[in-house]
């Protein structure tokens, strides 16, 4: 991949010669200075120009006959104008005036002239100073921006788009007292940057392929919103779109009921069925965007138990940038809806990466951090390694196959070798107890012992013969680990404990400070854990937007993906499939009540192990393994966490 050729930045070396007054003048006027491969903070946080402006754009979402406005505070140097342009950095979110951002919910503080005084979390005060403008842009029908929220629609789409077009002398904009606002202080260059909704935000706008944006770092961030309400015609929530719309939105109730109940109408949650609602919402291959038009490169920030944006989320946008050589950089973690900002140890290397990588994207510096390991990744509680990929590259597929004595090993069962159970709703922790105790529910099938460690990264594929004795059912497919350990506890607030420590990245004032509090990993110590899970109704088997009951009585293939994990089974641990039907952990469906018959001799879960295991050791049991008891797997907290 070429380099981008470097910004050209004032040189200096005139103030050697300079006569006093040159000197000071010159002192007075800072520029973008770089050293050691970075910007430096020569720029005045206290004295930076704050002020807002509202860009019009191409939706009338609210349905009032006026093209929506979006609502833009801005941070910038004081010395950024025509004669000092500067890049943009862009945290669109939804939850300015709610829930707010962060660890610490922070939401914007006002003046009394309209203009944010308190700019949420860290990246106004860090890169302000080192020669940037940071932009909070308030998601359309949120907080002081017009029209209404349609969760990962058109109007979350283009208004953001607008930004962008504004920046880049494309779209209007317009000061509180209608007077025309002009961008003038900016390259046109920007990043997206944001967590949650608003790292979806950013992959929204990306795969629209708008010019001007160079780059996004979408955290925990959705880029298909069926896959993060949906699995496999499987229904997480039901009207949920609705439901999230009605949180971020603190007008009255009635202004935007007519396009919530839209949302009910269309969602089409009475199949689970992929239709032109979620194709609208689709950023991978979708209606409004798709990822063969992203042009901006891409730092992907993702853990591999978020069970709320749910992993396949970031797996599959990884998998199609990367189909398309799009520039790109990753850190995969073990928390759960965790920003970086918050990874134990990580948080000074997070920051300095950070600024290397917008860096190296906006103001053209060459720091070298395209030649670095693609991917950081974390193994263990706050331990991490790097390698050249995610996942780990030429990882080798293993099929460890069930048989009818509850074993699990690498030779397929006998013919017409069968287990059964019925599809009723169950938890996780139901599933996964007493395995080798027959369970009228799920069937389950373990390793060996294991004589040494085996190290999953990657997605498994659930590879099932079934026959039902009704047109469908839900199946679920687990992928355990037995064996006591001490493991990082995802599901107790987040997997973070947060102290009363702080440390401070950037400059402060008395309204807005750059200090936040630190975070440790939560750590549990469990019998086994589950490691991968994924979820099916059968009848969407072939097709996620048409649904095709199974004859009953007649066997078929049901194949999948679960959710992609990185993960090491320990030695002397056992490897666990559990197959059952319908998860309600992470899903509000009741079951089908049909019989589930499992075709054991064609049936598998095909795992990626890092390449160098040596798979002819793992052992099938001789002996029927008899799990732990009920181990309470307390429930991660339900629906979207905000921060």
């Amino acid at each position: 991949m070429p380099q981008l050729r470097p910004a050209l930045f004032a040189v200096t070396l005139a103030l050697a010669i300079a006569t006093p007054v040159q000197a000071a003048a010159a002192a007075a006027a800072p520029t973008i200075t770089v050293q050691n491969g970075r910007t430096q903070p020569v720029f005045s946080y206290a004295d930076a120009v704050r002020e807002h402006v509202y860009v019009e754009s191409t939706v009338d979402s609210d349905l009032d006959g006026k093209l929506d406005k979006v609502r833009v505070d801005i941070i910038r140097p004081k010395e950024s104008g025509p004669g000092l342009k500067v890049p943009v950095i862009i945290d669109e979110s939804p939850y300015y005036d709610n829930s707010g951002r962060g660890n610490e919910a922070e939401r914007k503080i006002y003046d009394a002239a309209g203009n944010v005084t308190k700019f949420p979390l860290f990246y106004d005060n860090y890169f302000v100073p080192r020669g940037y403008a940071v932009l909070n842009v308030d998601m359309l029908g949120t907080t002081r921006s017009d029209g209404c929220p349609d969760i990962g629609g058109k109007a979350d789409v283009l208004g953001g788009k607008a930004v962008i077009d504004w920046l880049n002398g494309r779209a209007k904009a317009f000061r509180a007292d209608g007077t025309p606002a002009v961008a003038d202080w900016t390259t046109g260059k920007a990043a997206m940057i944001g967590k949650s909704y608003d790292g979806t935000l950013a992959n929204a706008v990306a795969a629209t392929g708008v010019e001007g944006l160079k780059t996004i770092v979408p955290i925990s961030a959705i880029s298909s919103w069926y896959k993060y309400q949906r699995s496999n015609g499987v229904i997480y929530n039901h009207d949920y779109a609705s439901w999230l719309a009605n949180y971020v939105d603190t007008d009255p109730e009635a202004k935007c009921q007519a396009v919530r109940d839209k949302m009910d109408a269309e969602d089409g949650d009475d199949t689970g069925d992929f239709n032109p609602f979620w194709a609208e919402r689709d950023y991978l291959k979708g209606l409004l965007g798709d990822a063969s038009k992203v042009k901006a490169s891409v730092f992907v920030v993702h853990t591999v138990n978020d069970l709320n944006v749910k992993p396949d989320n970031f797996s599959a946008w990884w998998k199609a940038l990367a189909d398309r050589n799009v520039p790109r950089k990753i850190w995969v973690g073990q928390t759960q809806h965790v920003d970086p900002f918050d990874f134990e140890g990580r948080r000074a290397l997070w920051v300095d990466t950070l600024h290397r990588w917008f860096d190296y994207w906006l103001h053209g510096v060459r720091n070298g951090i395209m030649n670095e390991p693609r991917a950081d990744v974390e193994t263990g509680p706050a331990r991490w390694i790097t390698q050249r990929d995610w996942p780990a590259p030429f990882a080798l597929k293993a099929s460890l196959r069930p048989a009818p004595d509850g074993s699990l090993g690498l030779k397929p069962a006998a013919r017409n070798s069968t287990a059964s159970f019925t599809d009723v709703a169950m938890t996780e922790s139901d599933m996964v107890a007493d395995v080798g105790t027959a369970n009228p529910g799920r069937v389950a099938f373990t390793t060996g012992a294991l004589p040494l460690d085996l190290r999953l990264s990657g997605t498994p594929t659930a590879d099932l013969r079934v026959k039902l004795d009704k047109p469908t059912s839900n199946l679920t497919a687990l992928l355990v680990d037995f064996g006591e350990e001490s493991r990082v506890d995802w599901r107790r607030g987040q997997g973070i404990t947060t102290l009363a420590e702080e440390d401070c990245y950037g400059e402060s004032t008395a309204a807005d400070d750059a200090c936040y509090k630190k975070v440790v990993t939560n750590v549990a110590t469990r019998p086994l854990e589950v490691v991968a899970r994924g979820w099916i109704d059968v009848q969407n088997r072939d097709s996620l937007s048409q649904a095709t009951p199974l004859p009953p009585g007649t066997y078929g293939t049901v194949k999948w993906l679960t959710l992609p994990q990185d993960y090491t089974f320990r030695k002397g641990h056992r490897v666990g499939l559990v197959v059952a039907g319908t998860d309600s952990t992470y899903s509000d469906e009741t079951g089908t009540g049909a019989t589930v018959t499992l075709d054991l001799a064609r049936s598998s879960v095909v795992i990626p192990f890092v390449l160098g295991t040596p798979l002819a050791d793992v052992p099938r049991d001789a002996t029927t393994f008899r799990g732990p008891d009920r181990v309470e797997l307390p429930e991660p907290e339900p629906g979207f966490s905000f921060f």
